[in-house]
């Protein structure tokens, strides 16, 4: 019982790390794993909003899966579905997908994890049926942003070749879908810098996040001036 207790302590003060979303919906909303939380008030969805000077919102908690099958981690942010808090959006930016590997398949043989994600023509899985829900339901852009390579060893090195091929999905999906874009952060982070990695050789420095939230924040401000969308539809 206190272990359980203990988890359930550890998940909550996760979670309320978590920007509180306002009544109705937003401008910028950031779900996702660790990759988007760390670094604290130097993190991707911070540097978005310096960048852009625009108001950013982000749910994204560290260890979350895209899929989690525990009612009570999804509850508390631990499912990035999950972390959707409803209302409408100009943008919502996602990542995620690594932890599902660990968690159900170790990053061995993990086709059919791959394939319950995002099936291999790229049109039908959690992760297409998810994005064009937010599509739908907020009418925003939104962004699937891809990982980048890691310096080294780090934990999801065996992951590597299965989370390439998500994206490779998910670009393919996103380009015959009007309002889904894909942004690989692999573009701006060079794994041989090590100065862009954390200790671990997994997440991003701090320098490494202000690399990647100004590329986003780039993107962002590039394909609304290309496409003529709205900066702000609220």
């Amino acid at each position: 019982m206190r272990r359980i207790l203990a988890v359930l302590l550890i998940i909550t003060g996760l979670s309320a790390c978590t920007d509180t979303a306002p009544r109705g919906g937003g401008d910028i909303l950031v779900l996702g794993d660790s990759i988007m939380a760390w670094n604290g008030g130097r993190s991707i969805p911070d540097v978005i909003a310096n960048q852009t000077r625009r108001s950013v919102t982000s749910r994204a908690v560290p260890g979350a899966q895209f899929d989690n099958g525990s009612t009570i981690a999804s509850a508390v942010g631990f499912d990035i579905q999950q972390q959707f808090p409803g209302g409408r959006w100009n943008w919502v930016v996602v990542n995620g997908g690594a932890n599902d590997l660990s968690a159900d398949c170790g990053c061995g043989a993990c086709g059919a994890s791959v394939s319950a994600l995002i099936a291999p023509n790229g049109q039908s899985g959690s992760i297409p049926a998810f994005l064009q829900r937010l599509r739908a339901q907020t009418r925003a852009q939104v962004m699937w942003m891809g990982y980048y390579a890691g310096s080294g060893s780090g934990s999801f090195a065996g992951c590597r070749d299965d989370l390439v091929e998500i994206e490779s999905r998910i670009a393919t999906f996103a380009a015959g879908r009007p309002g889904i874009h894909f942004v690989d952060s692999e573009d701006v982070i060079d794994r041989g810098d090590r100065g862009l990695f954390a200790g671990d050789n997994v997440h991003p420095s701090a320098r490494g996040s202000a690399r990647i939230g100004a590329y986003l924040a780039q993107e962002i401000t590039a394909r609304e001036k290309s496409s003529q969308i709205p900066a702000s539809s609220l």
